[in-house]
């Protein structure tokens, strides 16, 4: 081998190390097309937070039988605002009936009303009372009943910092192969309320991530419509929400899914004390770091 051949290998030999750094330190340039794609997908998530979680104004549990509700520290739910005494709900087993006051103006499907069944969000289409600003329905969490509260003039849409995520970096978009489960098996996931459900599982991804390999469990998804993931990783200690982060796939092809870490994002529990979000179960706890998706604001964070 000629000298100078021998010393281009050794250079090489030693550059390629700091070559495989600096592309870790640095992240691969993104399309444009991608970025458009994400640009597009974080809108969407911002306006759902907007719309749905950011104007949430309670959550009341109830208790069996009669719960009157107001504004009136007397009443046993205690609205933050509308009318003193707007009338009470009645829980029977997980059934409520609502009576409102003749000058709650409560008005339901666009008409005025004065009692109603409400159907809870269990059955997925919930019956929405609306007084004033204020828009209300019932939810079913385990053995829970409670009324979800929403302010259409919450400050808290107004005040919301945005979401802040990571740099874009295609080495966290990764094929998974897909492992189907057999239809029966559960895995327990746990809640902020400290519920633990029996959940349904699809199946389960393995994926190699920095030269390890590592699996996740589906939550309620299913391989022709696109998975579902609630994990965490090391990064929830310092640069992440504590309880995990959310992930969703599109559908299942030829036995693999893709996963991309770019697009994981906070639970509603991230923005808002009244939501009711599922933790990570202890299968999809990840011993690698996942510095890809969206962050965590511990100063701004609610908890």
């Amino acid at each position: 081998m000629n000298r100078k051949l021998a010393v281009l290998l050794v250079a090489m030999a030693v550059s390629a190390p700091c070559g495989i750094a600096s592309a870790a330190d640095k992240p691969a340039p993104v399309d444009p097309a991608y970025q458009q794609s994400f640009e597009k997908w974080k809108g969407e998530l911002v306006d759902d937070l907007k719309q749905e979680w950011l104007p949430l104004a309670g959550l009341f549990w109830l208790k069996p039988g009669e719960n009157s509700f107001g504004t009136d520290p007397e009443n046993a739910v205690v609205f933050p605002k509308g009318p003193a005494h707007a009338g009470s709900f009645t829980l029977q087993g997980k059934s409520v009936t609502v009576k409102f006051a003749p000058d709650a103006n409560a008005v339901i499907a666009g008409k005025p009303a004065t009692t109603a069944e409400l159907r809870p969000d269990t059955a997925g289409d919930p019956t929405v009372v609306e007084l004033g600003n204020l828009r209300l329905h019932v939810i079913v969490r385990g053995e829970r009943v409670g009324i979800r509260l929403k302010d259409l003039e919450s400050d808290a849409v107004r005040q919301y910092h945005g979401a802040q995520f990571f740099p874009l970096d295609l080495s966290y978009r990764v094929t998974a192969s897909f492992l189907p489960s057999d239809g029966k098996q559960t895995i327990d996931v746990p809640n902020v309320l400290g519920d633990v459900s029996p959940t349904p599982i699809a199946g389960t991804a393995v994926f190699k991530l920095n030269g390890r390999e590592l699996r996740l469990t589906d939550l309620g998804g299913d391989a022709a419509s696109g998975l579902f993931f609630v994990f965490s990783d090391p990064t929830s200690k310092t640069d992440t929400y504590p309880g995990g982060r959310f992930l969703k796939t599109g559908p299942v092809t030829n036995s693999t899914v893709v996963l991309d870490f770019n697009r994981a994002y906070n639970p509603p529990c991230a923005v808002t004390p009244y939501a009711t979000c599922p933790l990570a179960p202890k299968e999809n706890r990840l011993s690698v770091a996942i510095q890809a998706g969206e962050e965590y604001d511990r100063k701004h964070g609610h908890h």
